[in-house]
C-alpha cells in the first residue's frame, strides 16, 4: 500500500479588515465648533478669575482708603456671586464680605467680619445691606466703652456685665459692684442690673436701701452710636468671660470716606 498524505491549508489570516469610516464633513464641523466652545469657555473663566482678583484688590484699597481717622487695619476682600465680569457689567456686585481680623479703633484693636449686599461698582453709592460681627476683647472693651457713673473697669463674664460705682450716702462714700445682662438696642446696648454687692465703708450705716438704689427698675444705656457709622444699628451682643460679640447691621450705607466719618448719635 502506498501512503497517501493529504494536504490541508488553513487560512489564519482572519476577515480583512473593514476600511475605516471618515467622518462626514458635517462631523468635523460639530468637533471643531465644540473644540472652540471649550476654549472660549476655558478662556472666560480665566479671564474672570482675573478679573475677580483685580476687582478684590480694588475694593480692599477703596475701603482702606475709606477709613475714618482712627481706624488703622488691612481689610481682605471676597466677592462672592457667579460671574464677576457680568456682574460688574450690571452695576452691581451680589455679595462681598470683608475681613479685618486685626482692625485698630482707636487704639483698640478688634475682629471685624462684613457682609455686604447689592454692592455698587461705584462705591460712591451706597449698599443696599450691611451686617457685620465685631468681637472685642475686654481690654479693647475698657478702650471704647464707659458705663455711666461707673468708677471703674468694666469686666465680661458669662453673657453678664460687671462694673464699678460709688454712692454717696450721708456724706459717706459706699462703693458697690454691679453684674448686669447685656441687651441690643439700636443706637444704645442696655445694662439691667441683676446683681449688686456692697464694699467696705458702711460702717453702722443702714445699707438696706442702697442694693434696691443701685438695682433700680429701669436698665443703665451705654451709648454706642458714637463708634459707628451713621445708620448702622446693634441688633445683637452676646458677653462670654473676657470676651464679647456684637451684631450690626444697616442698610443704604454708603462705604466712601465721607459717610465713615459721620458717626451715629444717641437720642
Amino acid at each position: 500500500m502506498s501512503d497517501e498524505h493529504a494536504t490541508v491549508e488553513l487560512d489564519v489570516t482572519g476577515p480583512e479588515p473593514e476600511p475605516r469610516r471618515r467622518l462626514g464633513r458635517g462631523a468635523r464641523i460639530g468637533l471643531i465648533v465644540a473644540g472652540s466652545v471649550v476654549g472660549i469657555a476655558a478662556l472666560l473663566v480665566v479671564a474672570d478669575v482675573v478679573a475677580r482678583g483685580i476687582a478684590e484688590q480694588r475694593v480692599a484699597d477703596e475701603v482702606r482708603a475709606s477709613l475714618p481717622a482712627g481706624v488703622e487695619g488691612d481689610v481682605d476682600v471676597t466677592i462672592g456671586g457667579l460671574s464677576v465680569i457680568a456682574q460688574y457689567l450690571s452695576g452691581t456686585m451680589e455679595q462681598v464680605s470683608l475681613s479685618a481680623p486685626e482692625l485698630v479703633v482707636d487704639g483698640a484693636p478688634l475682629d471685624v467680619e462684613v457682609e455686604l449686599r447689592g454692592v455698587p461698582v461705584d462705591l460712591g453709592s451706597p449698599v443696599d445691606r450691611l451686617d457685620a460681627t465685631v468681637s472685642a476683647e475686654q481690654d479693647a472693651v475698657n478702650q471704647l466703652v464707659q458705663v455711666p457713673n461707673s468708677t471703674g473697669s468694666i469686666t465680661l463674664g458669662d453673657a453678664t456685665v460687671g462694673y464699678e460705682g460709688e454712692l454717696e450716702l450721708f456724706g459717706q462714700s459706699i462703693a458697690y459692684q454691679v453684674t448686669a445682662t447685656p441687651t441690643a438696642a439700636g443706637t444704645e446696648v442696655l445694662l439691667q442690673p441683676v446683681g449688686v454687692e456692697i464694699g467696705a465703708g458702711g460702717g453702722s450705716l443702714d445699707l438696706s436701701g442702697i442694693v434696691e438704689r443701685v438695682l433700680g427698675s429701669d436698665p443703665i444705656a451705654v451709648c454706642v452710636a458714637e463708634h459707628l457709622p451713621e445708620g448702622i444699628e446693634v441688633t445683637d451682643i452676646a458677653a462670654a468671660p473676657g470676651v464679647v460679640r456684637v451684631e450690626l447691621e444697616g442698610s443704604e450705607i454708603t462705604l466712601d470716606e465721607a459717610h465713615l466719618r459721620q458717626t451715629g448719635s444717641c437720642d
